[in-house]
This record gives C-alpha cells, sequence and structure tokens, in this order.
C-alpha cells in the first residue's frame, strides 16, 4: 500500500489503547483514524470512518469483540479486523475468523509482530500461522457439524481448485501449495483468486473456515 494504513483501536483499557496508539503513530506508515471503548462504538467508528484495519480486544463491554467482527463484515467488504487477546483458545480462533476477522494475535506479541501482523491483513492477506490452523482443524473436527447448513457450498469449483482449498486449510503458503501440486506460485495464485470470487470469501481465513464447514476438510491428518 502506498497511502498510510488507516487503523482504528478497539480496546477497552485505556492504557493499552495509548500504548497501541503511540506505537503506531511513531511507525511510518501508519494513521490512528479512531479509538473505541467498547463493541458497539467500534462498529459505529468502523463504519464511519472506514479504516483499513480494526485492531480488535476479543472482550469489549456492550457487544464482544467478535460479535463486532460479525456486524463490521456484514456491513463492509473492504474492511478486515485483526483479532487481539490474552486468551489462546481455539473457540475464540475460531469464532473470530468465522465472523470474518482475517488475523488472530495474542496481546503478548511483540511490538515489531504486531506492526507486520497490520500490514499483512491490511494488503489482503490472512494471519494465519500452520500450527494455528493444525489446533482449528482438531477442534473443529471433535466437535458435531452446526445444526444450520453452512450457506456456502463447494459446487462449481474444479478439482485442482478443490485441492489447493485443502492445502489452504492445513495452512499451507502459496509457495508450500505450488511445491506440493507441482504448480508455479502464479497458478496457484490464481486458483486462490478464483475460490474466493466462486465461494464469496473475504480473504484466506475465510476459505479456511469454507472448508471446515462444507466438511472438505476433517481432523484426520493428510500426511504431509
Amino acid at each position: 500500500m502506498t497511502d498510510p494504513i488507516r487503523v482504528l483501536i478497539a480496546e477497552d483499557q485505556a492504557l493499552l489503547r495509548d500504548s497501541f496508539r503511540i506505537l503506531l503513530d511513531t511507525t511510518p506508515g501508519f494513521v490512528v483514524v479512531g479509538e473505541a471503548g467498547t463493541g458497539r462504538e467500534t462498529v459505529e467508528l468502523a463504519l464511519a470512518r472506514r479504516p483499513h484495519v480494526v485492531l480488535m480486544d476479543i472482550s469489549m463491554p456492550d457487544m464482544t469483540g467478535i460479535e463486532a467482527t460479525a456486524e463490521i463484515c456484514r456491513r463492509t467488504s473492504d474492511l478486515r479486523v485483526l483479532i487481539l487477546t490474552t486468551f489462546d483458545l481455539d473457540e475464540y480462533i475460531y469464532g473470530a475468523l468465522r465472523a470474518g476477522a482475517s488475523g488472530f494475535l495474542l496481546k503478548d506479541t511483540t511490538a515489531a509482530d504486531l506492526v507486520t501482523a497490520i500490514r499483512v491483513v491490511a494488503a489482503g492477506e490472512a494471519l494465519l500461522a500452520p500450527s494455528v490452523t493444525r489446533r482449528l482443524i482438531a477442534a473443529f473436527g471433535a466437535q458435531p457439524r452446526p445444526s444450520r447448513a453452512f450457506h456456502r457450498r463447494l459446487d462449481g469449483i474444479t478439482d485442482r481448485e478443490r485441492e489447493t482449498l485443502v492445502l489452504i486449510a492445513r495452512g499451507l503458503s502459496n509457495a508450500d501449495i505450488a511445491a506440493h501440486l507441482s504448480l508455479s506460485p502464479a497458478t496457484v495464485k490464481s486458483h486462490v483468486g478464483r475460490l474466493l470470487t466462486k465461494l464469496n470469501a473475504r480473504d484466506r481465513a475465510q476459505l479456511v473456515v469454507v472448508a471446515y464447514e462444507t466438511g472438505l476438510v476433517t481432523a484426520a491428518p493428510d500426511g504431509f
């Protein structure tokens, strides 16, 4: 991105809000467009000020970070949410991704990693480490399927796109997928782009959720 990355900070603790703002204000390429202390305020400011990224605390008064994320993503198509929490729990990670979040970080992350994460999410990529996706797959595989049918289906995707989706859900990067399928990185990028369009997914994180909820990916390892 050539323009500064516009960030909205959503955190109920004033000290942490101030810390995040000072960090971003002193880092080239960022501008803080607002600060919110509640979930409802976050939604209102996100819709009014249109940041590129919302830095979202998962535990917020009025409306949780997951609920606020779901509302923001329901009402926008280009705004990205990066979840911050002190809780390293699968239920929070999965809930955040299902709500539309593009990334998930613990609050004990370093300042450098936080800045990098915001840049990654602002660029339209998902912040999903392979270790996180493996844990999510295992946790989801141990649970019964939702009683309500998921609204997206895999009809219309090709066999190669289906293979690509499985590997995305396993946490592989485009370069890893290219090596695994003996394809060029450009071809893999094209497959990913078509999957995003066909499955009406916001980003790579949403593709992972689709793979879980349609049953394409299970907890059983594929051997890679």
